[in-house]
């Protein structure tokens, strides 16, 4: 079986006005014969360190889509999320294959992968994320938060990486500073993207959030990007309360080590408060 085996989904129409790119990270293109969901990438997924290649937040959230929709339903939510970038996620049509891994009445272990040509004619899976789904129940009267709230949205002002931090997925992000991002204390920051996921949906609550977590090692970076890459190959997501709002608030920061590997760890938030903590392990080499 091939990407190719597809029945395509009807042509978007959604464009963007100046190059006719659809205005989203992903398009629809139909099932294939398995019965599995493909979907074409469009350009503003491009990550910083390759034109090749997709930033890890888009399939970090199309993972997150297979996630909630596997098996949905009503009286579950997702808790924790893993995702494993398991090599550079391509430009190119991407499957979605989803099972639950270990079901039950009230805690749930879900995944889902991508699945993309690796270049010879096969294919082979360049993502994959699993998420716990546990049952809900009202713990209003006992709801707390251990992190400080960001500082508000009113409070931050618009920012610009510069021109080496340019690419398709960052120009489709609205990222509000509220610190000095790669200065010496932990980045602050509010952030949301200026595109569809998938062309045509609205984005969940979660899809949404997963849309920019990905960021946090860069809102915490330290290191001279003229002088040093720094990829991250996972990132591990906590979510004690589901975010709501249109804006992803990160306070992140980033630790080195000296022989090559880094980790990012910070905490996320909506314009309530926090959500969750996310964690990604960092690789980071001196560029030639």
């Amino acid at each position: 079986m091939t990407l190719d085996d597809t029945t395509r989904a009807g042509e978007p129409t959604e464009s963007d006005a100046t190059d006719g790119t659809p205005d989203a990270f992903f398009v629809p293109a139909g099932r294939n014969q398995a019965g599995n969901e493909i979907f074409s990438t469009t350009g503003r997924t491009v990550s910083l360190w390759a034109p090749t290649m997709q930033h890890g937040a888009p399939p970090s959230a199309l993972l997150v889509r297979a996630l909630e929709r596997e098996s949905a339903r009503d009286d579950v939510r997702v808790t924790r999320v893993v995702v494993e970038l398991l090599g550079p996620v391509p430009i190119a049509d991407i499957e979605v294959r989803s099972w639950v891994e270990r079901a039950g009445k009230n805690i749930e272990l879900v995944v889902a992968e991508l699945w993309a040509d690796a270049g010879n004619g096969a294919v082979r899976a360049v993502a994959r994320g699993t998420a716990w789904r546990m049952t809900t129940a009202d713990t209003s009267q006992v709801a707390y938060a251990a992190d400080e709230p960001l500082k508000p949205l009113s409070e931050a002002t618009p920012h610009s990486w510069g021109p080496l931090w340019k690419s398709g997925f960052l120009d489709n992000v609205d990222i509000r500073a509220l610190t000095e991002l790669g200065g010496d204390n932990a980045g602050h920051a509010w952030a949301r993207p200026t595109t569809a996921l998938v062309l045509g949906e609205a984005m969940s609550p979660l899809e949404r959030l997963f849309s920019i977590a990905d960021i946090a090692n860069g809102i915490g970076a330290k290191l001279d990007l003229d002088k040093w890459t720094f990829l991250n190959t996972d990132l591990t997501v906590h979510i004690f309360r589901e975010p709501e709002g249109e804006w992803v608030g990160l306070a992140a920061e980033t630790s080195t080590g000296p022989d090559g590997h880094g980790m990012s760890a910070g905490v996320l938030h909506d314009q309530r408060g926090p959500v969750g903590r996310i964690a990604q392990t960092v690789l980071v080499r001196p560029r030639p």
